[in-house]
């Protein structure tokens, strides 16, 4: 019997590893709390309380770090693996609770969005009662940061990514450029994208007001539009980007205006680029004429919310502009767009970056807490990290990012399918793309990993 399986009901147990001594969770709630730290504000200004200080029955500091650093991590889809809705499933909060007790580095990569990173960490801190940061969290469209002050080069196919001031202009990224931005709540995409450092940000709802014509439908949205509007930089401003945030609620009127940009004429509302349509320019002339770089977050087609069926998720809205741009070129031209999310290697490559500077800020607090006073960096405390665990509830995104993605360090990303989340066997079939293995749930995707790993 593995060490996970002869653990107390409802939590995780213990495992056993060298100079350490064992543990379970029951145990360390009946410790014996001796000093309690404040809470403090990380460098993102999210209120992180400092993990309390406790004695085991032996008079052993019960969070004492094994000095046997792990040399593997885990990345966990949010939605049908920790939270079912804005619940729980059960056994999450007992896996996050013991990886953080035993500083086995993980970060949480979601494909959802439409809150600030720290918005959404202190609400995932709540649900879950476990303390959460956003320097382990990356969601949709954390990527879309990286655009504030630099380009991303398209010549990017591996999944490292190359940035490179490379705007033409000499002026790197977008951060004073006009950006288009919507979502399901588009207002509120603008405030995020602000807080990154973008400085001029449109939402659809702006044009809108502004050009009441653009639409000449009746608006079902009439009275948030007024209200979330702000006046356009000039009449007819000028988009050098348009950002698909998360999942759109009015896609009518935003597929007009993002179709209406990817026709124009150096991007310039209200115009009509005069090569769309011709034979002799590249593309037959289609988004070769200084039309805005479309970006989407993800692609997911479904998602799993409170009914009892997969709902339409962001790649939906993506797949019915792309069938429309089809009909307008004829199907001489493909849409050209740049999507990030799972499972696209650009987020597997910066989810990496992340992982790698979280567990080396956790190594970095074996070594104070060690008690010798070395800073050392050596041996077994900084192996490199062999392997990356993606527990994911998508096959389409979560185990298809895993298993396509190549690292440029040589860490491996493994995949884990839960049976929580948007995946059913019975619905289904068998997945396309082949997890390593499939589990119950998140619980059992980490007990299956230690015991591969056969770490102590």
């Amino acid at each position: 019997m593995n060490a996970f399986n002869t653990m107390l009901p409802r939590s995780l147990g213990y495992i056993l590893r060298p100079h350490s001594q064992v543990r379970t969770f029951a145990a360390l709630s009946r410790a014996r709390t001796t000093k309690t730290r404040t809470a403090h504000r990380n460098p993102h200004g999210i209120v992180v309380p400092r993990r309390t200080l406790t004695i085991d029955q032996n008079g052993k500091r019960a969070d004492t770090a094994s000095r046997t650093a792990p040399h593997f991590a885990f990345a966990f889809d949010i939605d049908g693996v920790l939270l079912h809705v804005a619940k729980p499933i059960p056994g999450a909060i007992e896996t996050l609770k013991y990886l953080q007790h035993h500083d086995i580095p993980f970060i949480l990569l979601t494909n959802g969005g439409g809150k600030h990173e720290s918005e959404r960490v202190e609400d995932l801190s709540n649900r879950l009662g476990v303390p959460l940061s956003t320097a382990n969290f990356v969601q949709s469209h954390t990527p879309f940061e990286e655009l504030v002050d630099k380009c991303w080069s398209e010549s990017d196919v591996d999944g490292h990514m190359q940035l490179e001031p490379s705007n033409g202009d000499g002026i790197a990224g977008l951060a004073d450029k006009n950006i288009l931005i919507t979502g399901s709540d588009p207002a509120k995409s603008r405030l995020i994208a602000e807080a990154y450092g973008f400085r001029s940000v449109i939402t659809p709802a702006d044009i809108l007001v502004a050009h009441p014509t653009i639409f000449p439908f009746e608006r079902l949205l009439k009275t948030t539009y007024a209200d979330t509007a702000r006046p356009l930089p000039c009449p007819n401003p000028k988009i050098d980007a348009i950002f698909v945030f998360n999942d759109p609620r009015d896609w009518a009127l935003d597929t007009q205006i993002i179709l209406d940009l990817l026709l124009s004429k150096d991007g310039v509302l209200g115009t009509y680029s005069p090569k769309n349509g011709r034979a002799e320019h590249e593309n037959h002339g289609w988004q070769v004429d200084g039309q805005p770089k479309l970006y989407f977050s993800n692609h997911d087609l479904f998602w799993s919310a409170t009914y009892h069926l997969p709902r339409f998720g962001q790649g939906a809205f993506q797949a019915a502009l792309a069938g429309i741009w089809r009909q307008i070129t004829g199907g001489r031209a493909e849409l050209k767009r740049t999507t990030i999310g799972k499972p696209y290697a650009r987020t597997y490559g910066y989810a990496e970056k992340v992982l790698a500077e979280w567990r080396a800020g956790l190594l970095k607090k074996r070594h104070s807490h060690s008690g010798d006073g070395s800073d050392r960096s050596d041996g077994a405390h900084t192996q490199p990290l062999a392997r990356v665990y993606m527990v994911g509830d998508n096959p389409e995104s979560d185990i298809r990012g895993a298993n396509d993605y190549v690292s440029p360090h040589g860490t491996e990303w493994a995949s884990i399918l839960v049976r929580t989340g948007v995946w059913s066997k019975e619905r289904d079939g068998e997945p396309k793309h082949k997890p390593d293995v499939i589990v119950d749930d998140v619980k059992s995707a980490v007990e299956w990993a230690v015991k591969r790993e056969g770490w102590r």
